[in-house]
């Protein structure tokens, strides 16, 4: 028997949240070129980093987004900080909220990491302006 979030499987829970937040198509383009290694491999992003943490409702969906920034910012991770810009807006942190969350990294993860999370931001809050 597999292991279930609010009676649902937790791979089909943590699928949900995956396309709530990172957007249908982004998942989509993620599964897109299948074979053993990546099937695999996103099964297990799917199950254990959306399934087990992100359905985790000690935090906030908002929270849970915010943590993740502040990491990929802090590792260097642009594109995932980008994608997960957006996934933060989504989740209703609105853009100013994000222009704090930045001053922090600089603060904390090193100015450095903060320019290069700045465009990315500036692209995901145009992005999210434009409906897209």
């Amino acid at each position: 028997m597999s292991e279930t979030v609010d009676g649902q499987d937790i791979h089909d829970a943590g699928m949900k949240v995956r396309r709530t937040v990172l957007g249908a198509d982004y998942v989509d383009k993620a599964g897109a070129h299948a074979d053993d290694l990546t099937v695999e491999f996103q099964r297990f992003l799917t199950t254990y980093c959306w399934g087990e943490i992100w359905t985790d409702e000690r935090l906030s969906r908002q929270q849970h987004s915010l943590v993740v920034l502040a990491i990929a910012a802090a590792l260097g991770r642009v594109n995932e900080f980008e994608a997960h810009a957006k996934g933060a807006l989504r989740n209703g942190v609105t853009p100013d909220q994000l222009t704090a969350v930045l001053r922090q990294i600089a603060v904390y993860a090193g100015v450095p990491a903060a320019v290069s999370s700045q465009a990315a931001l500036r692209r995901a809050i145009d992005e999210h302006c434009r409906g897209e």
